[in-house]
């Protein structure tokens, strides 16, 4: 495979480099690398992997750009809003680099198709916010040997590392078992830095090159974590772990992370036209209720499973958080104390739609 004159003009100065070159920038172009998730920690890699070349890049993502996603999520402006987020960073990824293939996957990533969507590429990169895909990957990943390069961010903080590379530690290594559902909020419950995703996506691209290159120091069994605000950027290792073999995917990944699909959810709207059969229920922090207040029994999650007694039964009850993570799993823990009345979880939260009450 020899590169082109327009392909040698764009890439010149990873020619000149010593470390990559034209046999470097051949393996580039000859790397098939497949991105899951197109928003913050996905922008940047898939600008970045473009950018230097990698021919075929594969974005797996089912959402629609919104107007929130704009403070970090770097692909797209206002005249994005409302549309498929996979279809607008392949159109503008192709005007950043005409030579490379991309493949859009405007799905959402399940056990019945991660193995085949992930078998044709030998990378995978990590941009998810959530537990239940991150074991999914990880465990399809180890079926199919190849590696994970995984970011994750935290209001000011991030994490990368690369697992499952040349049969070193996985995922499963670094976190045997899932924190509970309420444990760690995503960017939609507590925020984030608009520049952090920026940051730690730009090093999970730095991981990817590195490995397709054949370069030294790959974060395989460490984690490098980043601080935006005090700057402080640390090394920790891990080891693999002696565990069962992976031999198949699990049954129901949200499941495994204490997260139950079974929940009835209805719309803002649906509730406003069925108001009266319902009492509400909030679980948000007592911050988040003072700095947004809708009139309603208040039970931070926390305390829930102390103070579920105090909730009347006299009618249906409306459960609802800031995004609607909260909300299911304090459904749960009503379900376990038999709660009398039927139970239902505001769908996507206050975030879905205006004050109804």
């Amino acid at each position: 495979m020899e590169l082109t004159a327009g392909e040698h003009q764009q890439y010149s100065r990873h020619l000149l480099l010593e470390k990559v070159g034209m046999q470097g920038q051949v393996k580039l172009k000859q790397a098939k690398v497949v991105v899951i998730g197109a928003g913050g920690l996905s922008c940047p890699v898939l600008q970045y992997l473009a950018a230097a070349g990698v021919g075929r890049i594969g974005i797996v993502d089912y959402d629609i750009v919104e107007q929130s996603n704009l403070q970090r999520q770097i692909l797209y402006t206002h005249q994005d809003i409302g549309k498929s987020k996979v279809t607008v960073a392949v159109k503008k990824l192709q005007g950043l680099n005409p030579f490379i293939q991309f493949n859009a996957h405007q799905t959402r990533l399940t056990k019945e198709n991660a193995l085949t969507l992930l078998a044709p590429y030998d990378i995978i990169v990590d941009g998810t916010d959530n537990f239940p895909t991150r074991y999914l990957l990880n465990d399809a990943a180890v079926l199919l040997d190849k590696p994970i390069v995984f970011g994750s961010i935290h209001t000011f903080e991030g994490q990368v590392s690369v697992f499952n590379f040349k049969n070193g530690p996985t995922y499963r290594c670094l976190y045997p078992t899932p924190p509970p559902p309420n444990e760690v909020p995503n960017c939609s419950e507590i925020g984030v830095l608009g520049v952090l995703p920026g940051i730690i996506g730009s090093l999970q691209a730095n991981e990817v090159l590195k490995i397709i290159l054949g370069l030294e120091t790959i974060l395989s069994g460490q984690l490098l974590t980043f601080d935006a605000l005090s700057m402080k950027q640390s090394i920790f290792s891990f080891k693999k772990i002696a565990a069962p073999p992976i031999h198949a995917l699990e049954e129901d990944y949200q499941a495994l992370c204490g997260i139950y699909t079974d929940i009835e959810e209805i719309s803002v709207q649906e509730y406003k036209q069925q108001a009266s059969n319902f009492n509400l229920l909030d679980v948000r922090t007592q911050a988040e209720r003072d700095a947004f207040y809708i009139k309603s029994i208040h039970i931070p999650l926390d305390e829930l499973p102390e103070r579920y007694t105090e909730i009347a039964d006299n009618k249906d009850l409306l459960v609802f958080c800031k995004s609607g993570v909260r909300s299911k799993t304090a459904i749960n823990i009503l379900q376990n104390n038999r709660f009398k009345k039927e139970l239902v979880s505001l769908k996507g939260g206050l975030l879905s739609g205006m004050p109804f009450t």
